[in-house]
């Protein structure tokens, strides 16, 4: 029986004795979860476990495209659709998605993500030349004259990514997890590109209703899925410090699923790569804090997003540029050790 290893974050100031750093990063850790498929979970001291896994939940990762992780990293969302979920239609096009773009990045984002198709629950399959067509020249504009931050284009298809990456897009961000288009990783390989991997089931348009029954353990089944979708890139040629990991909150999943990840995503530090977390304005956020307009769960998110950081997740993807840059900076502000 296999066993699943997640650190246990520790974000105080005191300096406790035997604490191991978390990826490196801002965390720490004294003691693990094991969990196991079946079976309640055990608490363990790190001495308990291998030095090759400690070696993996504490080494540093590597920088990524410029991009190091040396503090919590902000992805801004940029839809170019006329029908994602909170913003459609909203900056779409022209002016409105440049002026979008560097407002966000002028409020905080490290990296903008650029989509053209919505993978809102219920959405339908753009074809690939509309969907190139609302990208490219944003992409192309940006690349030119925008803000000198990483360019991540936000696609399941391998012919949007070509010509996403050939208009200046530095990233691809994939949220089917390389199960849309498997091709898509082979262009990855090809470019150099950082590649994002992200879980989910079905299609956009399939995805929720199959929720309910598609799990046996949604955190152990995540993160096997996860597992198996990097070794498939790698088997591609992607050099795996290029990758980044996301669970996939709302992506084929209930609202008790979504806890359960959010919960425990910790976990997702064992893969040793980078993770990224997009919780930005979700269903589940309106439904337990009883807001409605996905345009006015900022709080709810930036709620989680601190809960992210504090667990050592390295990314987070935003709609609320100021309002995550803030609550972060204010985190961080109190769990430093004091001067």
């Amino acid at each position: 029986m296999r066993d699943y290893v997640r650190p246990i974050p520790i974000s105080d100031p005191a300096d406790l004795p035997g604490a191991l750093p978390l990826a490196g990063g801002w965390a720490r850790f004294t003691h693990a979860e094991v969990l196991r498929r079946g079976r309640p979970p055990e608490i363990v001291a790190v001495d308990a476990l291998s030095p090759g896994l400690l070696d993996t939940l504490t080494a540093p990762r590597a920088a990524i495209g410029g991009i190091d992780f040396d503090r919590p990293r902000l992805m801004g969302i940029l839809n170019l659709t006329p029908d994602s979920f909170s913003d459609g239609g909203q900056h779409a096009v022209g002016t409105e998605a440049l002026d979008r773009a560097r407002a966000l990045v002028s409020e905080g984002a490290d990296i903008l993500d650029i989509g053209g198709e919505s993978t809102r629950p219920g959405a339908q399959e753009v074809p690939e030349a509309e969907e190139i067509a609302r990208v490219r020249p944003v992409i192309e504009a940006l690349a030119a004259d925008g803000p000198s931050v990483p360019l991540s284009l936000d696609t399941r298809k391998s012919g949007v990514a070509r010509a996403g990456l050939a208009a200046g897009a530095d990233w691809i961000n994939d949220v089917s997890g390389l199960r849309f288009d498997p091709a898509l990783a082979r262009v990855a390989a090809e470019s150099g590109a950082p590649l994002v991997l992200m879980h989910s089931i079905g299609t956009p348009g399939t995805m929720q209703a199959a929720a309910a029954t598609a799990y046996e353990d949604v955190l152990l089944d995540v993160y096997d899925a996860l597992e198996a979708a990097v070794a498939v890139a790698v088997a591609a040629g992607v050099p795996r410090r290029s990758i980044i990991v996301d669970p996939g909150i709302g992506f084929g999943k209930t609202d008790p699923q979504n806890r359960a990840l959010l919960a425990r995503i910790g976990l997702f530090h064992g893969l040793g790569l980078p993770i990224l977390l997009g919780a930005s304005r979700k269903g589940m956020i309106g439904r337990i804090a009883g807001v409605a307009d996905a345009s006015r769960r900022g709080p709810g998110s930036a709620g989680i997003g601190l809960w992210a950081v504090s667990q050592g997740v390295q990314i987070l993807r935003v709609h609320d540029m100021e309002m995550h840059r803030q609550a972060i900076s204010l985190w961080q502000a109190c769990a430093a050790p004091a001067p």
